[in-house]
């Protein structure tokens, strides 16, 4: 999968370090310190990032923390992350989230800010202590209750009950979280929570408040799948139309999630794939937690309509895909990890399946989004065989790692994963057990596209995405039709493979003939980088002047071109049919028109 990734600009540090965090500790306890640091991250002139740090170097755990700080005048928070923030004046005040108020003793948790101005925070109070990190006594927050349990799910409702919190002056009631938002308050420990949509995850916590109303750690979460719906692959005789979404898009390309709707797009396809998480230690990880879940949307901007607020729980694209299926409820989300930059942790994550997949669930069921995701989709490029580096974890390791990954998820979530498509011999389908492994996986995505290019910068030129083979092809088995071939050879079924789009041409330039097979001095220029283009811009800027093997060429100047158009989309999705194959999939949805043509000629082809 291609993942050119947004470069972080790059900052000085200015480390200030600043007040003292204290615990509420009972008066049976000592109560504990922390510190605090401040560090401006990054600065752009017009504006700045900030961060604090809280740590905790007490002997006992912190339940609960606010950061309190003056600015000068015409210095202010525009945005934050990771905290609640407030202002009165130029008084500006922290509180932590339901999810990371406790920190155990010798551990710390950061929280963020946009800010505007060029001023630095002074006058300090952590917890109404002073700047000093000593200790301040004073009554406990509530412990944490014990997490939930569920049962009587229904279609539409969940019965929840926990065991009691405990506080040194008294529990008064709970507040119950669905998905990180409050739902109810409740006096007794336990609350029937109704008006769920059929088919759909929650995930819920429990947060107690003592007499003196103070809010304690949030419990464990509990995740809650109702009855009704599926997220099992379409019946016989539907097919999946998949697009992946990238999260770096909603930068410099300017595409968002509210594009699918203008486009028309939304309506046509039945699965969306957010690419990409990452792969840091063995675990799974979000990678850009700004746009995300932090980044705020305008009412224009949005899908709903309605504007993102400072202090709502989710923002960002996990918030606008949230609406988007709301708006359509038939559209199916999955979280893919990996892709071609994030790949090189997978070996580490194979060498421990069982823990790589309870990471990658607790990243897809966070409280904050649960409802959002119904699967997880692996980018590995590639199993025992050479990507952006070469993996040497052997070839049961993809077998693996995805059996470990149905075992954690289980039957009422999709597990997919994004493959080659090399269909030499002695190719990279031949070097994992992707047979072996098809019987964990809902399907495959097929990535049979990115065959040829300037990567070759001399050429030959060669259609990037070829169906079948052609007279000159540079490398047998470099073609779809080959790579179904073996995969179905090597025991995958049919329905379990979809066909892969690419929604961009690769192209050369310095090329002397309009046929394939020409010599070119180097990759042709392309908008965000060479030799790459999107399908909106060559459309009108490099119209096909051919096609070859299934696909569309372009020949204009001395650059050539190769790439799909809605014509050899319909050729291609017609042939996928005919091979009994699951569907179709495309990469990525900004590639496209703003009336979104490729996804409506893939829509017509599978209907």
């Amino acid at each position: 999968m291609r993942f050119r990734h947004r470069a972080a600009a790059g900052f000085a540090t200015l480390l200030l370090p600043l007040a003292g965090l204290v615990s509420l500790a009972s008066p049976a306890q000592a109560a504990t310190s922390a510190t605090a640091t401040y560090a401006k991250t990054q600065d752009w002139g017009t504006g700045f990032e900030g961060k604090w740090t809280v740590k905790n170097t007490g002997t006992t755990s912190l339940s609960s923390w606010t950061v309190e700080w003056d600015f000068p005048s015409g210095t202010s928070v525009s945005s934050a992350w990771d905290a609640d923030v407030t202002s009165s004046g130029t008084h500006w005040t922290a509180k932590n989230k339901s999810w990371n108020g406790t920190l155990a003793p010798g551990a710390s948790v950061s929280f963020g800010f946009n800010g505007a101005g060029s001023g630095s925070p002074a006058n300090c109070k952590l917890n109404g202590g002073s700047c000093d990190g000593g200790s301040v006594p004073g009554d406990a927050a509530p412990s944490a209750p014990g997490t939930p349990t569920a049962s009587d799910v229904t279609n539409t409702s969940v019965k929840l009950a926990w065991s009691a919190a405990t506080d040194d002056k008294g529990v008064k009631n709970y507040d119950v979280l669905r998905d990180g938002t409050k739902v109810a308050t409740v006096t007794t420990t336990s609350y029937t929570d109704t008006g769920l949509t059929a088919g759909t995850s929650y995930s819920y916590t429990v947060q107690a408040r003592d007499t003196a109303d103070q809010t304690g750690p949030a419990s464990g979460a509990v995740a809650v799948r109702t009855t009704g719906g599926t997220t099992d692959p379409p019946p016989t005789g539907s097919k999946v139309k998949l697009g992946y979404f990238t999260e770096w898009g909603v930068y410099g390309r300017n595409y968002h999630v509210k594009n699918l709707v203008t486009s028309g797009s939304a309506s046509k396809i039945t699965h969306i794939n957010y690419a990409f998480g990452n792969v840091k230690n063995g675990q799974c990880t979000v990678d850009d937690t700004y746009a995300a879940y932090d980044k705020a949307y305008t009412a224009d901007q949005s899908v709903s309509g309605t504007a993102d607020t400072w202090d709502q729980p989710l923002r960002g694209n996990f918030n606008q895909l949230r609406e988007l299926k709301a708006k359509y409820p038939h559209i199916k989300v999955l979280y893919s990890f990996g892709g071609w930059t994030y790949s090189g942790g997978f070996a580490q994550a194979a060498a421990n399946a069982a823990a790589f997949a309870k990471s990658c669930k607790a990243v897809v069921e966070d409280p904050r989004w649960a409802d959002v995701f119904d699967g997880i989709d692996i980018d590995w490029e590639y199993p025992n065989a050479c990507g952006l580096t070469c993996d040497t974890s052997g070839a049961a390791a993809f077998k693996t790692l995805m059996s470990a990954l149905r075992a954690e998820f289980g039957s009422n979530y999709l597990v997919t994963a994004a493959i080659t498509a090399d269909g030499s011999n002695g190719g990279k389908i031949d070097a994992a057990d992707y047979g072996g492994a098809s019987q964990y996986v809902d399907w495959y995505n097929v990535m049979t596209y990115d065959y040829f290019g300037a990567f070759n910068a001399q050429g030959p030129t060669a259609p990037h995405s070829p169906l079948t083979s052609y007279a000159g092809i540079p490398q047998a088995g470099f073609n779809s039709a080959d790579a179904i071939a073996k995969l179905k050879a090597k025991g995958v079924a049919s329905n379990k493979l979809l066909l892969g789009i690419g929604f961009y041409g690769r192209g050369w330039t310095g090329v002397t003939q309009a046929a394939p097979g020409g010599s070119a001095t180097g990759a042709a220029p392309g908008t965000y980088e060479a030799g790459i283009e999107d399908y909106k811009v060559l459309k009108t800027s490099c119209p096909a002047t051919g096609t070859v093997a299934g696909t569309a060429y372009a020949y204009c100047g001395n650059n050539w071109w190769s790439y799909d158009t809605p014509a050899t989309i319909a050729g291609k999705m017609s042939w996928a049919k005919n091979q009994g194959l699951g569907g179709a999939f495309f990469w990525e949805f900004s590639g496209d028109t703003a009336g979104g043509e490729l996804v409506s000629a893939i829509n017509s082809g599978l209907s």
